[in-house]
């Protein structure tokens, strides 16, 4: 009886160490994630507790300024576009108050990928919403159990109408940008009373209505194609389910994302921190195809499909991980997303920039698609057609203006930067003279733009032989060069130049706006050569001048009190020097230690990153997420790899935040990576060995992950030269 009691105790140790807690295992990893973290924004947008499944169409949030807020103007029936805009705001009116101002006053929330629940402090009076892909459903509940409800329907945006259909739904349709967006909504009940507010083009309704209990359930869809179809996605989806059956739906649809990558550590709070980013990956691209039909922003027309149609896509953010994390986790979805962008340039004629729902958003700086793309290719994901991926990337480059929030044919400066290699830069103060500029804010960013577009042109380039158009390889390759010539030898950093050819000055590389770079200062710049490393670091010097460059950037002072630096770069947050966690382009930085050769630098600028920026808590993102790309870098770090540049299926290692992390990968094989003796202090890989062999260089590559295998690396509380 002790052998089996002993044995029965051997057993159970073995399944908690190898599943985790008794909480995880209960719960399930979907309670892990915290949907308030990072929703007070450091300096500018806060993340959103978004309810949604993963990549779809219906996204919903409460309503207010942040985490601290502690009132809830309604809620969206749907999120167009992440952090651009919304349709529908509906919401129940509790208390007494003005019954088209009134707030929802917060007692308690909960929030889910799956769910959202408030109660409200005045009655304790309730509401919740829970998803399905194109609908969803809210749960309004009366405390003191009237069978009465209030509740409130808004257009958000310029125009639209909500009105009654019977005395049991609602319909509306508003516009947004151009285009057009449908709800349908039911409800079990009857409307007793209603009341309008507004125009006849932006009109807004008020109803009581009454149901069998204080319980009262609405189901609603929403579509970009009409009133019909919006009631049909509602009917497909969720006709017959109650609240609970699809709240759990959610839940199981999320357990089955985030099963995708299973960790254990010695620290809940991680988990906690990891999963919540997990979760904030699949907010982007999103699947608008309603059942065999969607209605595209890209040429205003409704097409026939059976394919997804994903919209929503910022490029130059998720071109750094989202998509690299896609195309390991579920490749099949990221080359699906892929062949949207490919239709979108059959229907406009251009590869679109950042694919909003809206159409194309001529965002930042770049042809990023081009970096996305090669980087499938590369990794052999090569379901989409090439040749026209290639037509569209390479008329972007040679025939469409590189000026930063533009869309159109080339400017005297993009002729300029063809025939020269550069992007002229104006003196300080001096005015701007060329009308397609955007002058007050955005300027020409001159040196980023220069960059950017170098290492767009090198990703064009990969993808020339396989599109049959090998001989136009060098014209690409060439302009990838075009770096060069912003790069100031003699002073060891990127520097504008004039249309003469001449370096300008006066010239602060800390203190240097839009003019020159692009939400960033050449402190971040000097480093966006992800594309030829080692003519970078020759340029400055060798790799040992490099590696005391990049040993500045995190120590070099602001030259100004934060809020004066601020006041210039408002995107520049999460600061360790000059380095900026906040913002993508500081992403791959710290990663390249590993090729200076001082792995235990990057190791130990990552733990240090993670630990200090990240948290389980409203403070816990250090800038502006922007619908996964941040997010995808904290996976990818804590788990303890990075791709520093899309186009080259390279991993560096750095040091994960976990002793054991297990990759499900779609062919049915794992990659698994061991941190032995993985704690708060042994930061450092002291050996690494991928599939028992021993690494000489902390590197491993895409094929190697995806053919399965186990990362085995000890960790110490000492550096070990590599």
């Amino acid at each position: 009886m002790g052998n089996r009691l002993l044995l029965i105790t051997i057993l159970l140790g073995s399944m908690l160490s190898r599943c985790g807690s008794v909480e995880e295992r209960k719960g399930g990893l979907e309670d892990y994630v915290d949907p308030t973290i990072g929703g007070v924004g450091l300096i500018l947008e806060p993340t959103r507790p978004l309810v949604h499944l993963p990549n779809s169409m219906v996204r919903v949030h409460p309503i207010k300024k942040d985490e601290l807020d502690d009132q809830v103007a309604g809620f969206p029936l749907t999120v167009i576009s992440h952090r651009i805009g919304s349709a529908f705001a509906f919401s129940p009116v509790f208390g007494a108050d003005d019954p088209w101002q009134s707030k929802i006053v917060i007692h308690s929330q909960e929030a889910h990928p799956y769910s959202y629940e408030v109660i409200d402090a005045r009655a304790y009076d309730r509401v919740a919403v829970a998803p399905a892909t194109k609908s969803g459903i809210f749960r309004i509940a009366n405390a003191d159990g009237s069978i009465e409800h209030r509740l409130r329907f808004s257009i958000i945006n310029t125009g639209g109408f909500i009105k009654t259909q019977g005395d049991s739904a609602f319909v509306g349709e508003e516009h947004y940008n151009g285009m057009r967006v449908f709800f349908y909504a039911s409800f079990d009940g009857s409307i007793k009373d209603l009341d309008v507010q507004g125009p006849e083009e932006r009109r807004n309704v008020l109803a009581t209505v009454v149901s069998d209990g204080s319980v009262l359930e609405l189901r609603y869809g929403v579509s970009y194609i009409s009133i019909e179809q919006a009631k049909h996605n509602l009917e497909a989806e969720i006709a017959g389910k109650d609240f609970a059956t699809v709240k759990a739906e959610a839940k199981r649809t999320w357990a089955g994302a985030l099963s995708k990558i299973q960790v254990r550590g010695w620290d809940e709070s991680k988990k906690r921190i990891f999963y919540t980013a997990l979760y904030r990956t699949y907010e982007r691209m999103v699947d608008i195809n309603e059942y065999g039909r969607y209605y595209s922003a890209f040429d205003q027309q409704i097409h026939q499909s059976d394919e997804p149609f994903y919209v929503d896509n910022w490029i130059f953010d998720a071109h750094i991980a989202p998509h690299p994390l896609n195309m390991i986790l579920d490749p099949k979805k990221d080359q699906a997303m892929l062949r949207s962008y490919i239709e979108m340039y059959g229907q406009t004629g251009w590869m679109p920039t950042f694919a909003a729902t809206f159409g194309d958003w001529p965002a930042m700086v770049g042809n990023h698609t081009a970096a996305w793309m090669a980087d499938a290719w590369t990794k052999g994901l090569r379901d989409f057609d090439v040749k026209t991926a290639y037509e569209g990337l390479r008329r972007n480059s040679l025939e469409a203006t590189l000026l930063p929030w533009r869309n159109g044919p080339p400017s005297t400066l993009d002729d300029f930067y063809n025939a020269n290699g550069y992007m002229p830069g104006l003196a300080p103060g001096e005015p701007e003279t060329v009308s397609e500029v955007e002058p007050s804010w955005e300027k020409r960013q001159a040196v980023s733009v220069t960059l950017e577009n170098s290492y767009s042109d090198w990703c064009v380039a990969q993808l020339a032989e396989p599109a049959g158009r090998g001989g136009e390889a060098a014209l690409f390759l060439d302009r990838a060069q075009y770096y060069r010539n912003v790069f100031r030898e003699d002073k060891g950093i990127v520097w504008p130049k004039n249309a003469k050819g001449e370096w300008i000055e006066p010239y602060d590389p800390s203190l240097a706006g839009r003019e020159y770079f692009t939400e960033n200062n050449a402190y971040t710049y000097n480093w966006h050569v992800k594309h030829d490393l080692d003519g970078l670091f020759s340029l400055m010097g060798g790799k040992v001048a490099a590696e005391a460059k990049l040993d500045e950037l995190f120590r070099a002072d602001l030259g100004l009190p934060k809020w004066k630096f601020w006041a210039i770069q408002p995107d520049a947050s999460g600061l360790v020097g000059q380095f900026a966690m906040g913002n993508e382009p500081s992403l791959h930085i710290p990663y390249l230690y590993n090729y200076l050769g001082n792995p235990w630098k990057t190791q130990k600028r990552i733990r240090m990153l993670v630990n200090t920026w990240f948290t389980d808590n409203v403070f816990g993102m250090p800038g502006d997420e922007d619908g996964g790309a941040m997010s995808a870098w904290l996976v990818f770090s804590m788990m303890g790899f990075y791709q520093v540049t899309p186009g080259i299926p390279l991993y560096a290692i750095g040091s994960p935040s976990f002793e054991e992390i297990s990759i499900q990968l779609p062919n049915g094989k794992s990659f698994d990576v061991l941190a032995k003796g993985n704690t708060d202090k042994n930061i450092y890989v002291r050996t690494a060995k991928l599939n028992g062999k021993v690494l000489d260089e902390l590197f491993f590559t895409h094929e190697q992950l995806m053919g399965g295998g186990v990362l085995e690396l000890e960790m110490d509380s000492q550096r070990t030269a590599h």
